[in-house]
């Protein structure tokens, strides 16, 4: 019965996930064409692209370059360029991939960790499967959904003791998503050490080993997959972490002279609006039951806990280093299936639908009936917000690439910023003025004067930005409007629209 209930359970997963994928993609029809929401999946694009024609992780062909903050999920969407498939449809089938794995997952993880509510499990693969940033997630082009799902695989597998070489190889693959994920492999490994001291016999098999051998077997695995990848960063450009780690550091630096409390709240506030609000009580609830457990002999308290300690670091991370939460707050977005997965099953513990007394039992039916209702709601806000967001980077990124590409020589040299879709379909050489390929720009990002001197001096003949972004240098009477777009979306959300400046010498 069980096996059956399952295979439904992954069946109507399918059914969610297509069915989304279908409102959220086809309503991008009005928007000349499919697209991203966001810039940044271009970019994904052109690594993806050049990788699979030149076996280079390179930007422009033939020059290696660390723009590029999720390697694996470049060489992922390579595939496609060596299988001839559309790229922007295979990028969908990939997010929309890691969205199903990730509800899955989480529900694997629910059913390991809460074996005697079993049934609750389904409920947590479910609300990550009708969360609405996580639907914006899976058909941005971007890694956010293929890191949750491995995040969550990783402390899935732990539990269910896979063999630590594997758990280190997973851990990898977790790093090569996003570079913090290497923060969640520090954090199981010393949930391994906890559990080794814990009460009881160490478990039996792989795992009946001392706590120095399993450490080894652990960083072996995880050393496959990321000490290539540290040297190929050291030799290119003498660090450990690709140039977006920085760049984008440097860019948000202002924002670190705010008080600490308001960086927290910045970052928390984001991820949390949604259905998942009406969670949060059972969220704080269970992070709470988890500490105060009792020490089980098998780990699973200490395990229990590692969700939420993971959302906590998470979100103190970006705090101290780039509080930023714009677009939805796509930075954070890969903590919601941790505060579903707390959210849910804190929340379940207070269903009591045969209760004798009255408030108990209205209790029990109408908060599920509202969670449930906010999560179709906010799935058809969020659609469309998407739909606004591809309009967005079409009117204006693509736009501007198809017209450099038919009005400016093909050697043009093009500052820029943003670079995604100009990089991709505009095939123009590029100065990178957020630093994710031109690290140079890095000391000076935020000095608008300097930066205007490095172009200049760099003998760029165009610059392509909004105009809002960058003002002292567009009133500058060396740049020259010669083109700027006209999406009437940007507008009615209170932004300019993109221009295209010649530089005079």
């Amino acid at each position: 019965m069980e096996r059956f209930i399952q295979r439904r359970w992954r069946l109507f997963g399918v059914a969610i996930v297509l069915g989304v994928g279908v409102l959220y993609v086809g309503g991008t029809l009005q928007c000349k064409g499919l697209g991203f929401p966001l810039d940044d999946g271009w970019i994904h694009q052109t690594y993806a692209r050049n990788l699979a024609n030149t076996g280079q992780l390179a930007y422009v062909p033939g020059q290696v370059s660390l723009g590029s903050t999720s390697p694996l999920w470049s060489a992922v969407l390579s595939l496609g360029y060596v299988l001839r498939l559309p790229p922007v449809l295979w990028s969908y089938v990939l997010g929309g991939a890691g969205w199903l794995a990730t509800g899955w997952t989480a529900a694997a993880l629910a059913r390991r960790l809460f074996p005697r509510r079993r049934a609750v499990a389904l409920w947590v693969g479910l609300a990550c499967l009708f969360e609405w940033h996580l639907a914006w997630a899976a058909f941005s082009g971007m890694e956010t959904t293929l890191f949750c799902f491995l995040s969550l695989l990783l402390i899935e597998r732990y539990a269910a003791r896979a063999h630590p070489f594997l758990l280190g190889g997973i851990g990898g693959l977790l790093f090569l998503a996003r570079p913090e994920g290497v923060v969640l492999v520090a954090l199981l490994a010393g949930v391994i050490a906890l559990d080794r001291r814990g009460p009881g016999p160490a478990p039996a098999g792989v795992w009946d080993k001392g706590l120095l051998v399993v450490w080894v077997e652990f960083a072996a695995g995880l050393a496959v997959l990321v000490l290539p990848y540290v040297v190929f960063n050291v030799i290119v450009s003498g660090q450990l972490f690709p140039n977006t780690f920085y760049a984008k550091q440097a860019e948000y630096h202002d924002l670190l002279a705010q008080p600490l409390w308001i960086r927290l709240w910045q970052v928390v506030r984001r991820p949390v609006i949604g259905a998942q609000i009406l969670l949060l009580p059972g969220f704080v609830w269970q992070a709470i039951q988890s500490v105060r457990a009792q020490p089980e002999a098998n780990g699973t308290r200490t395990l229990r806990m590692l969700p939420g300690v993971w959302w906590g670091v998470y979100h103190a991370i970006y705090a101290l280093r780039m509080p930023v939460d714009y677009q939805y707050g796509r930075y954070l977005m890969p903590t919601i299936p941790f505060l579903l997965f707390y959210g849910v099953i804190g929340t379940s513990r207070w269903i009591r639908t045969h209760s004798h007394r009255l408030a108990p039992r209205l209790f029990s039916r109408a908060m599920p009936a509202a969670i449930g209702c906010l999560f179709v709601a906010f799935l058809i806000v969020g659609q469309q917000a998407y739909v606004d967001d591809v309009c967005v980077i079409n009117g204006e990124m693509v736009d501007v690439a198809h017209w450099l590409k038919g009005h400016t020589p093909a050697d043009a040299l093009v500052a820029a910023h943003d670079i995604g879709a100009i990089g991709y379909l505009g095939e123009r050489a590029l100065l990178d003025l957020a630093g994710l390929i031109t690290p140079e720009v890095i000391p000076f990002i935020r000095d608008e004067a300097q930066l205007a001197q490095f172009i200049v001096a760099q003998e760029a003949d165009y610059l392509v930005t909004f105009p809002s972004w960058y003002r002292q240098m567009t009133a500058d009477e060396r740049f020259v409007r010669v083109y700027q777009t006209d999406c009437a979306v940007t507008r009615r959300r209170g932004g300019d629209n993109m221009a295209v400046y010649r530089i005079r010498e």
